[in-house]
Formats: C-alpha cells, sequence, structure tokens
C-alpha cells in the first residue's frame, strides 16, 4: 500500500518550492495546513533543517529553515494523527546524544509519531562554522546513524563507543514511545543510497527522475538481499507538483493537473516500482486553495491509489 505524505509550507522558503503566498505566512498558516494533513488522510509532514545559509545561496534558498525540532513539537500538540517527519535533519551538524534528546522528546510528546530522516548536508560554511567535518560528512554520518539506533533504543543509559564519538552511563529520559524510531536516509549519490539500504528503514530521494528512482530502488533491495536484511523498507518518492483539476491559471509546466483519475493513474506508477511513501506537493495562490487542493486529493485522488 502506498501512503502520501508532504512537505510544509512556510517553515522553509526556497525559490525552488515556496509559493508566494508564503512570504507573508507564519505560524497559523503552518498550524492550519498540518491540521488539514492530519484530516485529510496524510502520512506525514515533514520539516527541513539548515542552521545557518550563507550569502552565496541565499538569493535561491532563503534563510527562512525553521528547526525542526520546534515546529514538529508544536504540531504534534496540534494533530493526533499525522506522522512527523524531519526532512532532512542534517545530524552530523550536532552531536548524537543532542539529537537523540531532541527527537527522542519529539517522539514521547506525540505518543511514537516521529520519523528521523537524515542527511549528511551539502553547505560547506554551515559546517563549518558549527565546527562539523564538512570533509568527512559521510563518514561522520554513518558512525552517527550507529549512535543514534543507540541512543534512541529503549535502554536509559545508551552505549555507543566509535571512533568520533562515544558514550556510556550517561542516562537519557524520556525515552522514544516506541523501541525503534524509523530512520529514513536522504540523499541520491551513490554512497547516500548504499547507506540507505544499510543503514536505514527507509529512503528519502532528492527529486529523483522516475527512471533513475526505479533503479536506484533496485540497487537497494539487491544490497539488503546481499546483507541479508529483511527487515521492512520503505521506499520513498517526491512526486511532480500537482493541482487537482484545471488550475485556470498558469501553475507551471511541470505540474500534473486534471482530473483525480488522471492523478491517481500517474502516482500509481510509483507504487509499481515499489515506493510505499509519496511525498506529494500542490501549487496554489493561497493557504486556502493549497488546503482545498489537499482536501481534493484526500477524498477523489488517494482512494483510487
Amino acid at each position: 500500500m502506498m501512503v502520501y505524505g508532504m512537505q510544509l509550507p512556510v517553515q522553509s522558503r526556497s525559490t525552488l518550492y515556496a509559493e508566494a503566498w508564503e512570504a507573508a505566512a507564519g505560524p497559523a498558516d503552518l498550524l492550519a495546513v498540518a491540521r488539514a494533513a492530519d484530516a485529510h488522510g496524510f502520512d506525514c509532514v515533514a520539516c527541513c533543517d539548515h542552521v545557518a545559509v550563507p550569502r552565496r545561496l541565499a538569493v535561491a534558498t532563503g534563510t527562512v529553515w525553521y528547526d525542526p525540532v520546534a515546529p514538529l513539537s508544536f504540531l504534534a500538540a496540534a494533530t493526533g494523527r499525522v506522522r512527523l517527519l524531519s526532512r532532512v535533519a542534517v545530524v552530523g551538524l550536532r552531536h548524537p546524544l543532542v539529537t537523540a534528546k531532541a527527537y527522542a522528546t519529539v517522539d514521547h510528546l506525540s505518543g511514537g509519531r516521529l520519523v528521523l530522516g537524515v542527511g549528511a548536508g551539502h553547505v560547506r560554511e554551515e559546517s563549518e562554522a558549527v565546527g562539523a567535518d564538512f570533509a568527512g560528512r559521510g563518514a561522520v554520518l554513518d558512525e552517527t546513524l550507529d549512535a543514534l539506533r543507540a541512543a534512541l533504543g529503549p535502554e536509559e543509559y545508551p552505549e555507543h563507543l566509535g571512533e568520533r564519538f562515544a558514550f556510556k552511563d550517561l542516562g537519557q529520559r524520556p525515552r522514544p514511545a516506541r523501541e525503534r524510531v524509523p530512520v529514513w536516509v536522504g540523499g541520491s549519490s551513490p554512497v547516500a543510497v548504499r547507506r540507505a539500504a544499510l543503514k536505514g528503514d527507509g529512503r528519502l530521494p532528492q527529486g529523483d527522475p522516475r527512471d533513475v528512482l526505479a533503479r536506484r530502488i533496485g540497487r537497494i533491495r539487491r544490497l539488503r538481499e546481499e546483507a541479508g536484511t529483511a527487515a521492512p523498507f520503505v521506499f520513498g518518492a517526491i512526486a511532480e507538483p500537482l493541482y487537482v483539476g484545471s488550475p485556470g491559471w498558469e501553475a507551471g509546466r511541470h505540474t500534473l493537473s486534471g482530473a483525480p483519475e488522471e492523478l491517481a493513474a500517474s502516482l500509481r506508477e510509483y507504487g509499481a516500482m515499489g515506493v510505499g511513501q509519496v511525498q506529494v506537493r500542490f501549487r496554489g495562490r493561497s493557504r486556502t486553495e493549497l488546503i482545498d487542493q489537499m482536501a481534493a486529493f484526500g477524498s477523489e485522488v488517494a482512494p483510487l491509489l
């Protein structure tokens, strides 16, 4: 079965995807969209992560990037069902115990609704500013994942003795609401795909074209078979921008629009590849239009998936 989730507006405002109305939006808009997702069957809502954006990237990405822990906690109290996803937390910017403390608290407060999406990051200046190892960020993420598995497990006194991080006899409570918090790994490089296959519970691609996505799903399956890993694994995808119906305005040449049956047929192609969770995104000129699109998708498109 394929479920659907979405990245929340407002909390990050890159020009690559933010709509014009978000420039004047705030917490009330973020809250309304999350509640709509909760009401209309969305599997998860996602928040992004940047600590600081250098001037050379700010024109394209902007500098509005909420810390993911804060909005996920904020929205946990205002929703009851939808899962809370970091897409993706750049965990190499923080010590694993700091990351574990924050996200274990989110999982505890939300009653077990956290999905921890992680990635290596790509901004050198950001890493250097906080003293992180940018050049070695892949190896840092590999060990961080091992450390997080320990620190987010059921033990009050987790233990990890690694090359970069070592801790034991240090208690952390509250514990997550579940014995195993799902960890989904982002990235599209060959190393990132291998990392997702061998260390993750799922993969978060960065908008792979459909043919590329199918090949990477096949590679992950092979890697997991070779490693003898039979645990469940979630293959993610990011769909093209959607508009249910006819927009009547220029919604962008990459936008998929049309009748619910047409949109569902297109999205079912992801399911045929093995995708279990698709991130959908909608074009809209206002918060109201976005929420109307979410409602239409939940009632008219989702039942056809």
